[in-house]
């Protein structure tokens, strides 16, 4: 990327997250369905050493989970407990986590209407017909690849972490089954591009992969593309789910990946519900939509 190209990027992902992210969530680390746990690991301090890991007590004593890992946005990179607190307060990972296991849906939100009426019909209609089941999910904290270094390279180093200490910690806890089906990978924003340079290097660790508002520029579509396509051929196809909002300055870029994937024949699924690129948006309905998805994907693999 040119340093022009970096200084748009990184401007836009912090014009698009600086108001939500500057303004705590409500407190939801603590949760009667989920088992917290904050990962001190071995590793660079500049790139990654912490993470939250949630464990489904439900789940527990039924053999091997899947595991979800979730990379943060740009709002909250060098602030390494405020990453530890991004998915499961901010984003509202623990709520949504929790509203799925205890249908119908409704909406949080009085004013907004991100969770359409149609919208929640149809999941409320899914969850009764099969009923969420959930995973494991470990949030690391997610570096900025641009204020590190040069980002290829600390790409590289966090790829290799994620795959040689992060993941190996999580199964030194509990039974996690194995890759690349019984993993899965999620960005948000700034995690979403992060994320997505990791499956492009580690394709054989994780059985699903999703962005939520990736943020990546719409020149950069095509060739992602085709990176996707190479990358995900060897060792078969994986299930892809590209998020979006109607008002998300990525909107165009993650519709013109779509397009390039859909040219390509690589599966995958776009959604763009209504909304803006913030915080409260993933609380009511991004976080959601995400983790249905990965429930979906993941439980459809042995």
């Amino acid at each position: 990327m040119s340093e022009l190209g970096r200084r748009a990027f990184v401007a836009g992902c912090a014009s698009a997250v600086l108001a939500s992210a500057t303004k705590p969530g409500r407190a939801e680390a603590s949760s009667p369905g989920l088992e917290v746990h904050d990962l001190e690991l071995d590793g660079n301090p500049h790139i990654a050493r912490r993470a939250r890991l949630l464990l489904p007590k439900h789940e527990l004593a039924t053999g091997p989970l899947r595991l979800l890992v979730l990379l943060h946005g740009l709002g909250e990179t060098g602030n390494p407990p405020l990453g530890l607190r991004a998915w499961s307060e901010l984003y509202g990972l623990v709520s949504s986590y929790g509203r799925l296991c205890h249908p119908p849906l409704e909406r949080t939100l009085d004013k907004q209407r991100y969770l359409t009426d149609e919208r929640k019909a149809a999941l409320n209609a899914s969850l009764a017909e099969r009923p969420f089941v959930g995973f494991a999910c470990v949030a690391p904290v997610t570096p900025n690849p641009h204020r590190v270094g040069p980002a290829p390279q600390t790409l590289d180093r966090y790829a290799d972490w994620i795959e040689s200490v992060l993941i190996p910690a999580v199964r030194a806890r509990v039974s996690i089954a194995a890759a690349p089906w019984g993993i899965g990978l999620d960005g948000c924003s700034l995690g979403g591009y992060v994320g997505l340079e990791v499956l492009l290097r580690k394709p054989h660790l994780f059985g699903t992969f999703g962005m939520v508002q990736g943020a990546f520029g719409a020149a950069r579509a095509e060739d992602y593309a085709h990176r996707l396509a190479r990358a995900l051929d060897p060792s078969g196809a994986r299930p892809l789910h590209l998020e979006s909002s109607s008002e998300d300055p990525y909107r165009q870029a993650n519709e013109l990946l779509s397009q390039h994937l859909t040219q390509l024949g690589v599966p995958h699924t776009l959604r763009i519900p209504p909304g803006p690129h913030n915080q409260p948006w993933l609380r009511e309905i991004g976080t959601l939509e995400m983790l249905l998805w990965h429930d979906r994907e993941l439980l459809a693999y042995p």
